[in-house]
């Protein structure tokens, strides 16, 4: 009978996890750390004063949150003469970011102020790096196009198939087959909500876009532009037709 069971206590089975996951949340739940965070997913280092102007605050008081995003491990520091570097530690981190910044959708009632805001919205969505990879409609074009010529595999067990490892050998597209990191990830796309190709594979055909002149840089932010050699090679190698990367 109940009354005659013997209930030991049970101790404390909270997961030994649980206050590193709270710092980390911690680290992140502040709207100028965040801020900063998203901004360094461009892959590149920023000044303490150029993520200051970004977020729209002092100095003084971008520094103390530098200080815990360091400490927490979020980012690397340097120092090169009077100015302060900072850059995210590694991929693992920009690829949390990237997955948590893909279930916030964007505040309808925030509309972009003025045209200014508005076209590097647009240039936002059109095509942009995400961290180290290719993504907004770009990327998914680009992974789309991978997935139609069976060199991907985007919807099952995400990887290159024999064909797509040949495909990325044959152009002269260097695969690190050395790395932990994933061969092939498939990255949700904040803007598409749908898959863009990330893990080493995404980061190559990327680092190739930029260095080959495929794409170049504009704006101050991840935006990135498709060039005239960039549409030529793509409509070559992947049969991505030009109007679709404007």
């Amino acid at each position: 009978m109940l009354e005659h069971v013997s209930i030991k206590d049970p101790g404390n089975r909270r997961d030994a996890r649980a206050p590193g996951l709270a710092a980390l949340a911690g680290l992140v739940a502040d709207e100028t750390r965040a801020a900063c965070l998203l901004a360094l997913l461009d892959g590149r280092a920023w000044t303490a004063g150029e993520l200051a102007r970004h977020a729209g605050v002092a100095a003084s008081t971008l520094s103390e949150h530098l200080d815990k995003l360091v400490a927490g491990g979020l980012l690397a520091e340097e120092r090169q003469g009077r100015h302060r570097y900072v850059r995210l530690v590694d991929t693992r981190i920009a690829q949390l970011l990237e997955d948590l910044a893909a279930e916030v959708a964007p505040d309808p009632a925030r509309r972009p102020r003025g045209l200014r805001a508005s076209t590097a919205g647009s240039a936002m969505a059109r095509a942009r790096t995400c961290y180290d990879h290719l993504a907004g409609r770009l990327g998914i074009t680009v992974t789309d196009a991978l997935t139609a010529q069976g060199l991907l595999d985007i919807e099952g067990r995400v990887g290159l198939t024999e064909a797509g490892l040949r495909w990325f050998a044959g152009n002269g597209i260097a695969l690190d087959l050395t790395t932990r990191r994933p061969l092939a990830r498939a990255c949700l796309d904040w803007t598409e909500r749908r898959p863009h190709l990330a893990g080493a594979a995404g980061a190559a055909l990327c680092r190739h876009a930029l260095d080959a002149g495929w794409c170049v840089r504009i704006g101050t932010e991840r935006a990135v532009k498709v060039t005239p050699s960039g549409e030529r090679a793509l409509h070559e190698l992947l049969g991505i037709e030009a109007v679709s990367l404007r």
